[in-house]
């Protein structure tokens, strides 16, 4: 902190932040009113205390006080945030949060509008035709008998973390990228990581910032996980992804520039698919491609996994695991054209389960837990900010040459961006 704000205790009641000015504690209680009518919205919050507190015991407003809260703090925004990237950022999280109070207040927009209001752009439909070279892809890679689906689990198997390895192998993996990422993209001070396994839940990792620096991150062991899903999730979740992302905007918007914001993230708004893509695209920071068999290699020692006895099939199969990784990306837009099929064409849950596996490829408990997902009322909405935000940043990223490409991906780490603003940049 560089000047002589005035400081307010932050939730938790351990730290002092720059207290909000009044846009943001508006935004900022208008969030967690909102938060009480739709339970996950506030994904993250270690803002002022005493916001939280105020919203906590105050009785909940209805949809229609909410709406008109909305436009007022717009108006305001239009007329009193000089800053052009902070002002544009406010409209699109408003715009958002707009469309979710109109849903509570019997008001909703079609589906296809619903995401490009929360999200900043609409959702692409996707014909089954597209993924066919995805699929041929993968049949080349994985020749023989059995399907698809029944071979990449082979694949996958073969690859499998023993699960009483997977909290010890983490860390390792975790020290390693935070060292790459300390040498990209720098640390703020203090920051720090605490991983945890988990059950019963519809996702493979979640991130949890709760300010200070520190994260929780759980990996859910429902099913099993293969040693590139393990490098995968944790460059998404932690380095340089959720948690150094979080981390920067709390040392750098919140601590530096006063925009106390940002020390409450909010689900399925377009802040979404900027994190997403973040962490989606800058796992090839966290494990260059052109290196990643041999770090799954050593990995697979580390765990002792069976495959690792045997170095020389170890490697094949960690180059065959990595080439097969960019057809297995294509393949999960099945997951979006899924959530279009549930929810736009109203199919049943059976017809979109199988769509999922005769499609999407997908064994059958996998494809169970991508229906509970798209099911889920702000997730069928939030599917949508992971394929197509990965697509916006790394437009946005690559339109610099290849040594300029970390310090310009870095960027994103410290400004405030929206989709918007990411599509005008890359155009």
């Amino acid at each position: 902190m560089t000047d002589d704000r005035d400081l307010v205790p932050a939730l938790g009641g351990t730290r002092l932040i720059p207290a909000p000015d009044p846009i943001a504690s508006d935004y900022l209680l208008l969030g967690l009113r909102l938060d009480q009518h739709i339970p996950g919205l506030v994904d993250s919050y270690y803002g002022p205390a005493d916001l939280k507190a105020r919203a906590d015991l105050e009785q909940r407003r209805p949809p229609a006080r909410l709406l008109d809260d909305i436009a007022a703090l717009s108006e305001r925004v239009e007329r009193e945030v000089e800053a052009p990237d902070r002002r544009t950022w406010f409209l699109a999280q408003l715009g958002a949060l707009d469309a979710h109070t109109r849903a509570l207040a019997g008001q909703p927009l079609s589906y296809i509008d619903y995401v490009e209001r929360c999200l900043g752009y609409p959702p692409r439909r996707h014909a089954d035709h597209e993924f066919d070279d995805a699929v041929a892809a993968i049949d080349d890679l994985l020749p023989g008998a059995g399907s698809i689906p029944d071979r990449l689990d082979a694949s996958d198997h073969a690859i499998e973390i023993p699960a009483g390895t997977i909290p010890a192998v983490s860390e390792w993996l975790l020290d390693r990228f935070r060292e790459r990422a300390r040498r990209d993209f720098g640390l703020p001070p203090g920051e720090t990581v605490r991983l945890t396994t988990t059950r019963d839940q519809p996702w493979m990792a979640y991130h949890r910032f709760l300010g200070g620096g520190r994260s929780t991150v759980e990996v859910n062991v429902d099913l099993p996980v293969s040693a590139h899903d393990l490098v995968v999730t944790l460059g998404h979740e932690v380095y340089p992804g959720h948690h150094l992302e979080a981390s920067w905007r709390e040392a750098d918007l919140l601590g530096e520039q006063g925009r106390a914001e940002v020390s409450m993230i909010l689900s399925t708004t377009p802040e979404s698919p900027i994190s997403e893509g973040l962490a989606r695209y800058g796992t090839r920071f966290a494990s260059p491609i052109d290196g990643r068999a041999d770090l799954l290699v050593e990995l697979l020692e580390r765990a002792e996994a069976p495959i690792a006895a045997d170095r020389a099939k170890a490697r094949d199969v960690a180059r065959r695991t990595v080439q097969l990784a960019g057809p297995r990306e294509r393949l999960e837009a099945a997951t979006d054209e899924a959530a279009l099929r549930l929810h736009l064409d109203g199919a049943s849950r059976e017809d979109v389960l199988a769509y999922l596996r005769d499609v999407g490829r997908y064994r059958d408990a996998v494809a169970e837990k991508r229906l509970a997902f798209i099911d889920d009322p702000l997730s069928r909405l939030y599917v949508f900010a992971y394929e197509t935000g990965e697509a916006l940043v790394a437009a946005w990223v690559e339109t610099v040459e290849a040594p300029d490409q970390v310090g310009r991906f870095g960027r994103l780490l410290h400004e405030q961006v929206t989709p918007g603003r990411l599509l005008e940049e890359s155009a």
